[in-house]
């Protein structure tokens, strides 16, 4: 299966502290992997170094065969590469839909903005009207974000990712704020965005959510990957247990 994603010996350091250690994975086309860990295991520093947003001490990430080791974040949007933050920044004076619509104008953030107001350019509304549709915010695409709940709020942050229409999308934290139905609903929404052309890589605090809906389950522990298997294998790895199920159970994740 053709990788879209290659990650190869990228370690990322904070002075003297290791948070990510040699690791090496890919995220094939189509597919949607999981990447679990206990607190402190370096999984939000690992999505911060692929998409940018940290700069490695070590390493090469290549998306779509190119090397992005050195792009900024932006340049790596552009190309294809979104992402989710475990923080919500919306924009509160702004509707859901037209949060979204800013999203999917992939150019820089004054300009969606000015065109937003003009309308002179058009959005892509094919684009905003599916990630609602999989956020399940048609309903409230109308309303301002301090008229959400924090639950709401968080799957608007995954739509505004969906709407740039990546190839990839790193979700960080996605169900943070979700109680088990609203968790199971996105993760059942989330599960067919490799039909629509989007991959995704998932990385939450729900094991169970992430144990059930990614075909493949990486574990990292103090920064480094100690599995990555079918969700079955993950559950029996003698490894993940020692690291993380045996010790904390099914839900205890960051």
């Amino acid at each position: 299966m053709t990788a879209l994603l290659e990650v190869h010996g990228l370690t990322v350091t904070y002075g003297g502290v290791t948070a990510v250690r040699g690791a090496t994975f890919d995220v094939p086309a189509g597919r949607m992997v999981g990447l679990i860990g206990p607190n402190g295991a370096g999984k939000t520093s690992l999505v911060d170094a692929l998409t940018g947003y940290t700069r490695p001490s070590g390493g090469t990430v290549l998306f779509k065969g190119q090397d992005i080791t050195s792009l900024a974040p932006h340049r790596r949007a552009r190309v294809g590469l979104a992402r989710t933050f475990q923080s919500i920044e919306l924009f509160d004076d702004l509707t859901i839909e037209e949060n979204l619509a800013v999203a999917s104008q992939h150019v820089g953030l004054l300009f969606s903005l000015r065109e937003l107001v003009s309308r002179a350019r058009p959005v892509d509304r094919d684009a905003v009207d599916l990630a609602l549709s999989i956020c399940n915010l048609e309903a409230v695409a109308r309303r301002y974000p301090a008229e959400l709940s924090h639950g709401q709020r968080k799957l608007v942050g995954v739509a505004r990712a969906l709407a740039q229409r990546p190839s990839l999308v790193l979700l960080d934290e996605p169900a943070a704020g979700l109680d088990t139905d609203e968790s199971f609903e996105l993760g059942t929404r989330l599960r067919a965005m490799p039909a629509y052309g989007t991959s995704v890589l998932l990385i939450d605090h729900d094991m169970s959510l992430v144990l059930t809906v990614c075909d493949e389950v990486m574990v990292l522990d103090f920064g480094a990957l100690i599995a990555s298997a079918a969700p079955a294998q993950i559950r029996r790895d003698p490894r993940v247990i020692a690291a993380y199920l045996g010790s904390r159970g099914d839900g205890d994740d960051d």
